[in-house]
């Protein structure tokens, strides 16, 4: 009797949204600046720009940066980029887009809400160019916030129950699930993930997250 050799299925793909940044807090604000000297001011002031990722973890911090970081080293697309970012009028954009200080202004100015059709709109658009480009199966993962239907109301009649996020997300603030996120990273673990659609959206508050430089620390003397 012959051996029966069974194919690995082909995972279906998965892909990424990340939440925007919110830029009108007090980070954003040290770019904004004409004062502001430092490098990444100075490239988004060029004719050039700075990317939208760079830009987004300045102005974020650690939320942006744990979710670009994690994004990036998950991300099996089945065709093209594995990491869109959720802009304010400007839809889903790669992180490696590059943006000027106009551009970043534009941003601040949109109100980030499901009943704004200038948000809505370009958001509808571009998550349908997405939905033709990745086909029926690809996973699409929301990291950002699902307790409010800024996000959730305009993807989720797109993708349907296919849109997932973390159930660790719930319950946490920003700062914690940014440091969850950099730990998974560095300790080569992904989370797991649901669908948006019918999941419990709110949740007490998990045990706290000991500091990331502590975490580091750890796992240095372990060797």
């Amino acid at each position: 009797m012959g051996l029966v050799v069974r194919k690995r299925r082909r995972h279906p793909g998965r892909i990424f949204l990340l939440s925007p940044a919110n830029c009108g807090g007090e980070r954003a604000r040290l770019i904004f600046s004409e004062r502001a000297k430092f490098p990444l001011a100075q490239q988004l002031r060029s004719r050039e720009g700075a990317p939208l990722g760079d830009v987004f973890s300045f102005v974020s911090g650690l939320y942006f940066r744990g979710k670009l970081t994690y994004a990036r080293t998950f991300a099996q697309p089945p065709t093209g980029s594995g990491v869109l970012v959720i802009t304010a009028g400007a839809g889903l954009l790669s992180p490696d887009t590059a943006i000027t200080l106009d551009a970043l202004r534009t941003f601040a100015c949109v109100d980030v809400s499901a009943a704004n059709l200038g948000y809505r709109g370009p958001l509808e658009e571009s998550a349908r160019a997405l939905r033709r480009r990745i086909g029926a199966a690809c996973e699409v993962v929301l990291l950002g916030s699902i307790a409010s239907g800024k996000y959730v109301d305009v993807l989720a009649t797109i993708f349907g129950r296919r849109l997932l996020f973390p159930p660790d997300f719930v319950g946490r603030g920003d700062m914690s699930r940014g440091g969850l996120l950099l730990r998974c990273v560095a300790a080569g673990r992904e989370l797991d993930y649901v669908p948006v659609v019918g999941s419990v959206r709110h949740g007490a508050r998990p045990p706290r997250l000991g500091s990331y430089s502590e975490f580091i620390g750890h796992r240095l003397s372990r060797g």
